[in-house]
């Protein structure tokens, strides 16, 4: 393997892994909102786009004008986001596998948008936040509903109601997801590095 190839490796490896990480990170650890959003931004869009922004800035030679994208590197930026999202995915299960706790919640108000939103209050009158969204049981909720739900204290992951507590293992998706974003960005990097070569040859 030349120094240039293990080089792209180690970047794409690094996006996507940092993609995967920083997306687990946000609701597993009860971060203060900010550093929280910040984590988001940056395994949603920041690391995805640095896979494609990072080799066209790289290539030196090739005036700015006829710079072409290589196609491969389309991968990275959807796997990338891809990764962020199932990473948070995981992350939540994770948060309530270890600090969740179970309670019985009514549904005081329900936010018909393009996704149900359901506002969950405890017994003694607590909002349980965030909310409650329809793909966790939301769906099939109707104002006034008591529902028994798992939710985190620290108000980071979100809540699931007792009939959509079966674990999802996303193990073997992520993985497959960093394999595509450093299979492919790490060809599509090594393609752009030896047209800015070829051009200096011309």
């Amino acid at each position: 393997m030349s120094k240039e190839t293990a080089r792209w490796l180690a970047f794409s490896l690094t996006c996507a892994l940092g993609s995967a990480g920083l997306g687990w990170l946000a609701p597993a650890v009860p971060l203060k909102s900010w550093v929280g959003g910040a984590a988001v931004l940056t395994a949603w869009l920041l690391l995805p786009l640095a896979t494609v922004l990072v080799p066209i800035l790289g290539l030196r030679r090739v005036p700015r004008a006829r710079r072409k994208l290589a196609w491969q590197l389309i991968v990275p930026v959807v796997a990338g986001v891809a990764l962020g999202v199932v990473a948070g995915e995981a992350g939540q299960q994770s948060a309530l596998a270890e600090r969740g706790r179970w309670t019985t919640a009514t549904v005081v108000e329900i936010e018909d948008a393009k996704t149900d939103q359901c506002t969950l209050r405890r017994a003694d009158g607590t909002r349980i936040a965030p909310t409650l969204s329809e793909g966790d049981g939301c769906r099939s909720a109707s104002k006034g509903d008591v529902l028994r739900v798992r939710y985190d204290p620290e108000g980071v992951a979100g809540p699931v109601t007792d009939a959509d507590t079966e674990s999802d293992s996303y193990g073997g998706l992520i993985a497959g997801l960093v394999l595509a974003a450093v299979a492919m960005g790490t060809w599509g990097s090594v393609r752009m590095s030896r047209r800015d070569r070829a051009y200096a040859a011309s």
